[in-house]
């Protein structure tokens, strides 16, 4: 991906600019999710968004770059469809928060990523370009008008002195546009001081854990949120190898679950989408990260459960856009274009495995790939 960031800032614009514009890129990936389980009711939205915002915060002062913070989304797929209880949720934060601090102390993590070859890093990177984009066409087409005026003033936008501000004000003005729809019915958003509440789970809830969720979120966690957040991390910051790394990442994911879990905290990562969408719409420090975090403390801790009407309001057609735009950003690479024809096999067909299946199970896949590339160039050099 090298060579193939988003354009910086305008000169002539301050830094900030880019970072606050960045901050809201990614809400096509957390508002779906977070209205979805506050819609079922099962969990507590002050201890949810307070823990994305102490999250968030803590991620800003750790890297200093604009990581992004995210539901785990295995879990959250369960807690819409009903599967998981509040309980459940904080016992599957306590046992990945575990999890993934023994393995980063082990280096385990780190020794993964260094074990992937460039061909198949290449291709989850597709994958998740690819996967981006395509949520966002989904959020497009369910409101095309909104969706489509949004693309129009983001492309519109990409050659004016107002590039920086291209995220915040498609953002702004979805909200402007749901506000005004809404009209009369528009939420009461009168404040109170609401703080999170202790909730310790019981064995039923660390069993059901273990035995539902814990293997098919820790391995999209270690792929997505780990390994390839850090690759990700390297081609866009390579200044910052050594503090964003695969054992770092897992570090923050860990501790910080183990943390917050108890006081009704959603479990949260990092995440290779998140990076790429801030990134390709100006972030570039933890004044993004830290900005979503005040957010979503402020909507925790003064609105609590009126949260989720506001939230409602914005257009997710609006914030799909952003989606769309950057996802295809990180599919059509340098890397994708000159490859060599057997290595780009290898990339497409990881690509593609990551958006059928998941990026798990896409990073086997690749590793399968790879190794009959690899398999059939002997034969042919000894031919």
């Amino acid at each position: 991906m090298k060579g193939d960031a988003a354009p910086e800032p305008a000169a002539s614009a301050p830094r900030w600019v880019g970072d606050l514009s960045g901050a809201f890129a990614d809400l096509g990936t957390f508002l779906p999710l977070i209205i979805g389980m506050f819609a079922v009711q099962r969990l507590d939205p002050v201890g949810l968004l307070v823990g994305f915002g102490l999250f968030a915060w803590a991620t800003a002062l750790i890297y200093r770059r604009p990581v992004p913070v995210q539901p785990m989304k295995v879990v959250a797929a369960l807690v819409i469809a009903g599967g998981l209880t509040a309980t459940e949720v904080a016992a599957t934060g306590i046992l990945l928060g575990v999890i993934l601090c023994v393995l980063a102390a082990v280096g385990a993590v780190g020794r993964l990523g260094r074990h992937i070859p460039q061909t198949v890093l290449s291709g989850i990177q597709l994958g998740v370009g690819l996967y981006l984009a395509w949520f966002g066409i989904k959020l497009v087409i369910a409101e095309p008008l909104i969706g489509g005026i949004a693309i129009a003033a983001l492309l519109l936008l990409q050659g004016t002195r107002f590039r920086p501000l291209a995220a915040l004000l498609v953002v702004v003005g979805a909200a402007v546009w749901g506000g005004l729809r809404a009209g009369a019915a528009f939420p009461d958003l009168s404040l109170s001081l609401s703080l999170p509440q202790l909730q310790l789970p019981d064995l039923q809830g660390f069993w059901v854990s273990s035995r539902d969720v814990l293997l098919p979120q820790l391995a999209l966690t270690l792929t997505n949120a780990t390994v390839i957040t850090a690759a990700i991390a390297a081609d866009l910051f390579p200044q910052e190898r050594a503090r964003i790394t695969s054992d770092r990442l897992a570090w923050s994911s860990g501790a910080l679950n183990l943390l917050l879990a108890p006081f009704g905290a959603f479990p949260m990562c990092h995440g290779a989408g998140g990076l790429v969408v801030q990134h390709r719409f100006g972030a570039r420090s933890g004044l993004a990260p830290a900005v979503f975090g005040s957010g979503c403390l402020a909507l925790g801790l003064l609105l609590g459960p009126n949260a989720l009407p506001l939230l409602e309001l914005l257009p997710l057609a609006a914030v799909g856009s952003l989606l769309l735009i950057a996802g295809a950003d990180l599919a059509l690479t340098r890397r994708l274009r000159r490859a060599a024809p057997d290595q780009l096999v290898v990339i497409v067909l990881t690509g593609a495995a990551c958006v059928v299946l998941n990026i798990a199970l896409g990073l086997l896949a690749g590793f399968v790939f790879e190794g009959l590339r690899v398999l059939v160039a002997r034969r042919r050099g000894r031919a």
